[in-house]
């Protein structure tokens, strides 16, 4: 499996190529990346009712740890959280693969090594700076578009023969919805542009509600979240003239709240919320210290403007990626180690004051 890059991982296939390779198989397979956001599980969902329509055979694959609302959002919608590949059907078969909101084998966790070597059958649809280009030989990326669900909308209203994204089904158009919103921070950040919400008022026109996801997305947190956002604003630190925050979580300190990993996600804005911060990197430590494997999750995030810092381009230097205001990586590092690591790729990044 090739190591991720911004070279190689380039579009292959026009919309209309896309919506014709979903039109035209019979058994599909959905995949994302791990830890589905409102994006991925936003994208997977829309393709497979999409393909539902179609009269297609269609499986959905998740890949945890999973959101506390996903069950609302799939519905009647069926999909499997898969744990581990023992008794997964071969790659063999499906006769298409559909790889959503990412193009990293990284990024597909336990799922690449039973994906690899399946590039003939895969496509991937994706919206990200970087990513393998050997897991697909057809792919359709938008690094423009503000998600994954904003490269997809066009392809499922081409596949439904329908003209546009504002005729698209409710069931259809509300999980695009909801990876445009969430993806956005809910329009917030720089990625929110103008053809981001003309697509927002396109899926609106198609009958979505949009308080109704932002209750299920940002209303839905666990008693433990909350608290486990103390803990890494307890460990919040400035560098570098206040440019560069990191804040970072433990074992000891999920485990003291009675927090999931599900329960982690979000917490840099806070610290981005303070003037002249420019890129804030939040750790998560997934093994203890000692362990024989450990692994330590680092995401960073950075504000836009003139000098801002491209973080995806950072994650690249330690195996990661990701979009330039928001990227990620994992890192065979304890804790220390890894903040080390990150923390010099930053540093190096930063412009000079």
């Amino acid at each position: 499996m090739s190591e991720s890059n911004r070279s190689a991982y380039s579009p292959s296939v026009t919309v209309a190529q896309a919506a014709a390779a979903l039109a035209g198989c019979s058994r599909c397979l959905i995949l994302t990346h791990a830890k589905p956001d409102g994006d991925a599980t936003g994208s997977a969902l829309a393709v497979a009712r999409t393909l539902g329509k179609l009269g297609k055979k269609v499986d959905v694959w998740f890949v945890g740890p999973f959101p506390a609302w996903l069950e609302i959002a799939t519905g009647t919608t069926p999909v499997s959280k898969v744990g581990s590949t023992d008794g997964l059907p071969p790659a063999s078969s499906f006769d298409l693969i559909v790889v959503v909101d990412t193009g990293s084998w990284s990024q597909l966790d336990l799922l690449s090594r039973w994906l690899a070597g399946n590039a003939d059958r895969t496509i991937i649809i994706d919206h990200h700076l970087s990513g393998n280009a050997d897991i697909a030989q057809r792919r359709l990326i938008e690094t423009t578009a503000a998600s994954c669900t904003q490269v997809l909308a066009p392809v499922l209203a081409t596949a439904l023969g329908l003209p546009g994204p504002s005729k698209l089904p409710l069931d259809i158009a509300t999980p695009l919805y909801q990876g445009l919103a969430t993806d956005t921070g809910w329009f917030r950040f720089s990625n929110a542009t103008g053809p981001t919400f003309k697509m927002a008022a396109e899926l609106l026109e198609a009958g979505v509600v949009a308080p109704d996801i932002y209750e299920m997305i940002e209303q839905q947190n666990t008693t433990a979240r909350p608290k486990l956002l103390g803990k890494a604003l307890s460990h919040l630190e400035f560098h570098d003239d206040n440019r560069y925050a990191t804040m970072w979580v433990t074992l000891e300190d999920f485990n003291e709240v009675g927090a999931e990993s599900e329960d982690s996600g979000g917490f840099a804005e806070h610290a981005l919320s303070v003037h002249g911060v420019q890129v804030v990197a939040t750790f998560t430590e997934t093994t203890r210290d000692g362990a024989f494997d450990p692994l330590t999750k680092a995401s960073l995030r950075s504000k836009p403007g003139p000098h801002a810092v491209d973080v995806a381009a950072v994650c690249a230097t330690l195996g990661g990626g990701g979009h330039a205001r928001a990227a990620g990586v994992k890192m065979r590092m304890h804790l220390r180690e890894a903040m080390a690591a990150v923390n010099k790729a930053v540093r190096a990044a930063l412009p000079r004051p």
